[in-house]
């Protein structure tokens, strides 16, 4: 079978503009390969009086992507502009994961190493957007370039010890909100133990892992846990009343948090701690 060539053409001399760009992704925002994400609104007017190209979110956790578009290469205004609205959205949402997002066309060397850069202090994604043509037909190709949460858990191999030491270099913020849970709970559990894993921080007692902790930016870290049936309706309640985005499936719920927000909220999460140990009891 003869498989036709293509050739990348530039967006602009074909015709089209950020704002038609711009569109096809509103349209589609599965196309940047981020997930199964939702559109939530375009040239959303910015505090600082510039307009965002694109907030859409992830339905599952409520992560947001804010989301800036040039066509051509990259320049220094367009990444500033990507964090810096980035950095609003974050500032509205405290509570939610959110990612800074770049479309370019051409994402140059140079920018590149910036971008990578950035993205050890910024959970930043790249993506060059190609506008290809082949047997008189157009078709857009959408590829990450960088995906600071798609690195194998900071490079570390099989010879790994998961330890203390490993997550104080890894997210030491994981392990403090790990500790403040068991701060404002512990009373309230028989003699917890944090544990250290690969991928997590767990709470267990008696063997059953009451808890787990992930890492998230922002010294975040996402919690999960596990509740009966009959709590579902009035945890989300407490969590809906704390503005808390939260994700629940079959009898697990998530969201993010940190240790501050932990000790500051100790009804809640010794609420929540009953919750589980009565789950784990049963």
């Amino acid at each position: 079978m003869d498989i036709p060539i293509a050739k990348a053409i530039s967006i602009r001399e074909a015709g089209y503009d950020e704002y038609w760009l711009r569109d096809q992704i509103y349209e589609n925002p599965a196309c940047l390969g981020l997930g199964d994400i939702e559109s939530i609104s375009k040239e959303r007017i910015q505090s600082s009086g510039g307009r965002l190209d694109l907030l859409l979110k992830n339905p599952e956790d409520d992560s947001m992507y804010e989301v800036e578009i040039m066509l051509g290469e990259t320049d220094e205004t367009h990444i500033i502009r990507t964090v810096e609205y980035w950095d609003n959205e974050k500032r509205r949402w405290p509570q939610r994961q959110h990612y800074a997002v770049l479309v370019a066309e051409c994402i140059t060397r140079r920018f590149f190493n910036v971008i990578q850069l950035l993205s050890h202090y910024i959970p930043i994604i790249a993506v060059q957007v190609n506008l290809i043509e082949s047997g008189g037909y157009k078709a857009l190709h959408f590829t990450k370039v960088l995906d600071t949460y798609e690195e194998v858990e900071d490079g570390t191999g099989d010879g790994e010890i998961y330890d203390e030491v490993f997550w104080k270099k890894k997210a030491p913020w994981t392990i403090e909100t790990a500790v403040a849970l068991v701060e404002a709970t512990g009373d309230l559990l028989d003699t917890p133990i944090i544990r250290y894993l690969k991928y997590y921080v767990a709470v267990s007692v008696k063997g059953n892992r009451y808890f787990w902790f992930k890492k998230r930016s922002a010294n975040k870290s996402l919690i999960g846990f596990r509740v009966s049936s009959e709590h579902y309706e009035e945890l989300s309640r407490l969590l809906d009343e704390k503005n808390i985005a939260f994700v629940q499936k079959r009898d697990q719920f998530r969201f993010t948090c940190d240790a501050e927000y932990i000790l500051n909220n100790r009804d809640l999460f010794r609420k929540i701690a009953s919750y589980a140990k009565e789950f784990w009891q049963k």
